[in-house]
């Protein structure tokens, strides 16, 4: 089974059908929807507040918090499953210390990678990761229920959603998945004509019911699970988009009304202006002027200067970089000098559907231009397009490095045991051979960069290599070195490598394992039939995931035609689970592996070299420590000229 694709899988209920149209959604209109559907969630305020979770699963949460922030770069899933496992008295001792002393037996590949793209990292423990309320489980459990019935039992259900923590829009794509397998399901639509929808569209998401207000139009809604809770999660994943969505269609709708109707009146009375760009009519209101020779231009030739400026050719052309404003672009026989002001184009842009976007890429780019124009070193987030100044380069903060006057009696020993050992005269034709480079310019100011350098590493060393984004959207830790997320404890300069193998292990753990229902426990199988039983005695079918711990079902559950054991082929009599049918875990694997090293790619912005592939492949970088002086040299590689440049630094200077 592979993982949840997201939230976009979706399957039509039986008891409801979304409208073909696109409604009209008001939340001006939708107080007037009829109060004889009171167990219908239309508006914000309907929802009530979360109830406070009993003391057990407060604690469960507080213990799931504790250990994030103390093992950052294990999975979430781990915990929980572990703080379930244990009695309250002392477990979180218990399992701080079974991760510190033997983490392998717990882990097992699911650690976090390094670099949580697009993760809250002042989150530690998400909403769907939390442990959850008896009343909370019951509320997915009859919502999952009442849209399956007929085609997935309840032990099958309750499976699925223990492996998503019952995280019912997470899961929703499986449950699909496993109905429209089912012979109930082919049957159904044959006879009743019933579709698989997986739909993307908000609209016809068959957990929404649109219903019908005192004005004539469809609001949608959702029904109220007995769970305030579950109840606000689906209103956030459902209903807020589809009003957002609304509100700005009306607002351009609004929008485009009220210069229609000035236009008109405009025209009447004769009150239009030629834009001297264009040479087209528009209304006082859709005009601005110059700000030395009063030329008018309308709002349509400011917003495609911007535009053209921000994302084409015209940015050196039209944009003035020490005020940020607009030049004229009015077409006159001397070309004009003066130009738009900043206020002026914001007004304009207003009216644009992507505006604000569009005036935030001016901003940065103008900002962009004021750093690089100021000559200052910079340090930048990695993450986004905030940068500051680097403290290191001004002189006011600057220190500079002392000699380490008690080194110096340990390289003068070192200096003089070299002279008197067999590799003096080596030595002495390196040194002699160095005096005679450091005679040429070009090769000392090689030198001198590079020992600056090392020089400049090692101060930022003392300083820290921390770099704390201030951008409020942003808010990431990054290493100043390596330009990678922060994770403590940080080691720079780390191989991608380890994250790229951390999330092929992750994506591939997830993509076949199993999460019994009673105990939380994961598993995967590896081998034998699909009967599996948990150590706490639960049993269930690994292909359906149904409960076959009952007297009547067991090995009834399978297939019991005759047929070769380990014959995983579809039975032509019946449409039971075979009791050795084997889902293509090769294949499940491969995507799974190629889906990771994917993204991947698309965050490191490279490609796999051969060594790389080939690192990956056998575990450990044999490929550089089996080879000449690699042999000799901690690590198993050579150093390079920078490492050799840091060594001479860090031992001379404090």
């Amino acid at each position: 089974m592979g993982a949840s694709s997201g939230r976009r899988g979706s399957f039509k209920s039986s008891r409801s059908k979304p409208s073909r149209r696109s409604p009209d959604v008001s939340p001006s209109r939708s107080r007037h929807l009829a109060s004889s559907s009171p167990e219908y969630l239309f508006d914000e305020s309907q929802l009530q507040p979360p109830a406070q979770p009993p003391p057990d699963v407060q604690d469960l949460n507080q213990n799931l918090e504790r250990l994030a922030a103390l093992f950052p770069d294990i999975q979430v899933e781990v915990f929980r499953e572990m703080l379930a496992s244990f009695s309250e008295e002392s477990r979180l001792f218990i399992i701080t210390d079974k991760l510190l002393k033997n983490p392998g037996e717990f882990v097992k590949g699911r650690r976090r990678a390094n670099d949580h793209a697009g993760s809250d990292a002042n989150t530690l423990v998400s909403r769907t990761d939390a442990f959850r309320t008896a009343e909370y489980k019951r509320a997915v459990r009859a919502l999952a229920a009442q849209e399956f019935k007929g085609l997935l039992s309840r032990s099958s259900i309750d499976a699925v959603l223990s492996e998503y923590n019952y995280s019912y829009l997470d899961a929703r794509q499986t449950l699909v998945d496993l109905s429209s397998k089912t012979w109930k399901f082919t049957i159904s639509s044959f006879l009743f004509r019933r579709k698989p929808v997986t739909s993307a569209e908000a609209e016809t998401h068959p957990l929404i019911i649109w219903k019908s207000a005192d004005d004539g139009s469809m609001v949608p809604t959702i029904k109220a699970t007995g769970s305030s809770e579950l109840d606000r999660e689906l209103f956030e994943e459902l209903i807020i988009p589809l009003k957002e969505r609304e509100q700005l269609l009306r607002e351009e709708r609004d929008r485009a009304m009220a210069v229609s109707l000035l236009t008109e009146d405009a025209e009447a009375q004769e009150a239009m202006f030629e834009c001297t760009c264009c040479y087209s009519d528009a209304i006082f209101e859709e005009i601005t002027t110059c700000t030395a020779e009063g030329h008018i231009v309308c709002f349509n030739c400011v917003r495609h200067s911007i535009t053209e400026a921000v994302f084409g050719q015209g940015w050196q052309r039209s944009i003035e970089k020490e005020t940020g404003a607009l030049r004229c672009p009015a077409v006159a026989s001397v070309e004009c000098a003066s130009c738009i002001s900043p206020e002026h184009i914001r007004r304009a842009m207003q009216a644009e559907k992507n505006g604000d976007e569009i005036i935030r890429k001016l901003d940065q780019r103008l900002a962009e231009h004021g750093l690089l124009s100021s000559g200052l070193p910079l340090i930048r987030c990695p993450f986004c397009t905030y940068a500051e100044v680097d403290d290191l380069y001004i002189p006011a903060s600057a220190r500079r490095p002392r000699i380490r006057v008690s080194n110096i009696p340990n390289i003068v020993v070192i200096f003089i045991c070299l002279i008197l050992s067999p590799l003096s005269v080596p030595i002495l034709i390196l040194a002699l051979a160095f005096a005679i480079l450091s005679l040429n310019y070009s090769f000392r100011a090689y030198v001198s960069r590079r020992l600056g350098a090392a020089v400049m590493r090692y101060q930022r060393r003392r300083r820290g290599l921390r770099f704390n984004c201030q951008n409020p959207a942003c808010k990431r830790s990054s290493c100043i070195s390596c330009s990678k997320a922060w994770v403590d404890v940080h080691v720079c300069h780390e191989s991608s490598l380890v994250a790229l193998r951390t999330q092929v292990e992750q994506a591939m753990s997830m993509a076949i394992k199993r999460v019994c229902p009673r105990c939380s426990t994961s598993f995967v199988k590896t081998a034998g039939c699909n009967k599996l039983t948990c150590p706490c005695g639960y049993k269930m079918c690994y292909v359906c995931r149904k409960n076959i711990g009952t007297p009547n079902e067991g090995y009834q559950h399978f297939c019991q035609h005759f047929r070769p054991e380990g014959d995983g082929r579809q039975c032509g009599e019946c449409s039971k689970c075979n009791l050795w049918e084997a889902e293509n875990t090769e294949e499940i694997l491969r995507k799974a592996k190629m889906e990771a090293e994917q993204k991947w790619r698309e965050s490191e912005r490279r490609e796999l070299s051969d060594a790389e592939k080939a690192y990956l492949e056998d575990g450990v970088g044999r490929f550089c420590r089996d080879k000449g002086l690699g042999r000799l040299l901690p690590g198993g590689k050579v150093p390079s000229i920078d490492e050799v440049c840091d060594l001479i630094i860090e031992a001379l200077f404090v």
